[in-house]
Order: C-alpha cells, then sequence, then structure tokens
C-alpha cells in the first residue's frame, strides 16, 4: 500500500492535529522569537534602529563578520569539491576516516574547537613562542576568527556534495576520459555542470552558519570592542550593557541576512531540475 494512500486513509482529525502541532512548534519555536527581535529593535523607532547600525563598532563588526564569511566561504568550497571528488569517485586507503574527520565539527562543540585552536597558536600554546617571536598574531586577531570559522563551517559543502556525487556514479567520467578528455577537463565538463546546484546550496549553508557563528569565535576573539568583534559577539557586548535596541538592532540584521539566505535556498530549489533533486 502507498504512503499516499495510507494517508488519505486517516482520519480528519489525525491530520488536522498533525498539521497543528507543526504550524505550532514553528510559530512558538522560530516565528514568535523572530518577531519578538524585530519588535525589540523598533521599540524607539525606525532611527534608533539606525543609529545603532551606524555606530563605529556595529560598522565594524558587520564588516569583520562578511570579511570571514566571503574568505571561509571560498576555501570550504575548494575543500568539499576535492574531498567529495576523492570520497565519491575513488577508493584509497584512509577514506572511512576521512568520512569521519569531515563530521567532526557536527560533534565537537565550536567552544572546545576555539580553546583548541587558542592551545595551539595561543601565546603560551605549541606554535605560541615561534608566532610571537615573529609578530604572527593569529589568537585575538582577525587569522583566528578566520581559523575557527572554516573549522565549524567545513563539513556542510562536502556534506552536500558526497551523496549526491556517490548517486551519479562514475559512468560519465570514464566515458569522457574513455574519449581522450583529461582529468581536468572531464571535472569541468562533466562532474561540475551535474554538482553545480548541489555546491550552491552548499555554500549558502556554509555561509549562513558562518555568518551566525559564535561560540568558536567568542573564545579565540578576545572581544576587542570594534577589532575582533562580529556581529554575534557584539550583540552579546550591547544586551550585557543593557543597549537593548542596539543589540536588537545588530540581531534583526542578522536575521534578515539569514531570511536572504533562506529566500535565495527555496530559490535554487525551484530552479534545480528534477533529476538532481532525486540524486540528492
Amino acid at each position: 500500500m502507498s504512503l499516499a494512500r495510507i494517508a488519505s486513509d486517516e482520519p480528519p482529525w489525525a491530520r488536522r492535529v498533525a498539521i497543528a502541532v507543526a504550524v505550532g512548534f514553528v510559530g512558538l519555536m522560530l516565528v514568535l522569537p523572530l518577531a519578538l527581535v524585530f519588535a525589540q529593535a523598533l521599540s524607539r523607532g525606525l532611527g534608533a534602529s539606525l543609529a545603532a547600525l551606524k555606530d563605529p563598532d556595529a560598522l565594524s563588526a558587520v564588516r569583520l563578520t562578511l570579511t570571514t564569511a566571503a574568505l571561509a566561504v571560498p576555501v570550504n568550497a575548494a575543500f568539499g569539491l576535492c574531498a567529495s571528488w576523492a570520497i565519491a569517485k575513488h577508493e584509497f586507503a584512509g577514506k572511512s576516516l576521512l568520512v569521519t574527520l569531515i563530521d567532526l565539527p557536527f560533534s565537537v562543540s565550536p567552544v572546545v574547537a576555539g580553546l583548541a585552536y587558542v592551545l595551539v597558536f595561543g601565546l603560551q600554546g605549541w606554535l605560541g613562542p615561534w608566532l610571537e617571536a615573529h609578530n604572527i598574531k593569529i589568537i585575538f586577531a582577525t587569522p583566528g576568527i578566520l581559523l575557527a570559522t572554516v573549522f565549524v563551517t567545513f563539513p556542510f559543502i562536502a556534506r552536500e556534495l558526497i551523496p549526491l556525487m556517490q548517486a551519479q556514479g562514475t559512468d560519465e567520467e570514464e566515458a569522457a576520459i574513455s574519449l581522450g578528455a583529461s582529468g581536468l577537463t572531464t571535472f569541468w565538463r562533466v562532474t561540475a555542470p551535474n554538482i553545480r546546484w548541489g555546491l550552491l546550496y552548499g555554500v549558502l549553508l556554509c555561509n549562513a552558519r558562518a555568518m551566525g557563528e559564535f561560540g568558536a569565535v567568542s573564545v579565540v576573539s578576545g572581544h576587542i570592542r570594534g577589532v575582533t568583534d562580529t556581529m554575534p559577539l557584539h550583540v552579546e557586548i550591547l544586551y550585557n550593557e543593557y543597549d537593548f535596541v542596539g543589540a536588537f538592532s545588530v540581531a534583526a540584521l542578522l536575521c534578515l541576512l539569514a531570511v536572504a539566505t533562506l529566500a535565495l535556498k527555496a530559490l535554487l530549489e525551484r530552479l534545480q531540475p528534477a533529476s538532481e533533486a532525486h540524486g540528492r
């Protein structure tokens, strides 16, 4: 019996209850908190909210957040492409270990990841004395924030591409190579067109996670106001200072960026061919 037939045989009250629970949960856990964020941001009017966003420290946090995401996403895209190509198209020793390591940021607390970077690159860390001697600053500086962001976001693109490439198999690549195409030509002419939607989808998820990261960045940033504070960290600082309008204004901007990301994701899903959607 098909799932559609089973669903149609359910009593009407069961469907209504399921829909009510789903809608109620989404409204309570997502819509209501977001609405309250915007309400608090505009509690003193649009002018006060815009003034909070024009503050030099807020502008610095926005620039640092966008810059970090702009650098982290291409790094993870390159890694995701290489890792997914190797895992889906080739057999090699340590393949299962590589897959496990890709999932590591999903299971490790971001705070622990940030602390690990401090232990490696901090002044008292393994490489700290050497970095200090060569006047290279990583922890409590932008490079540390970038490293932490790359760590917590690098599984997204790889995890989006690996099952897609595995579902597509290797028949088309083998045919191209048998006709004399080089490995690079095969990738750009055969593999890349087949994974472009999955890659874009993974990039969007990676970008959203990069802009919203708090735990790992909080550990390695040093909370230097106007220098190493990203938007999530700046929200925390303003909230602790009881500047609720400023805190919620920056938070509302983060929400708008997230909504824009979701809108672009929905657009990609509508444009994505049905065959590729089934492949994923």
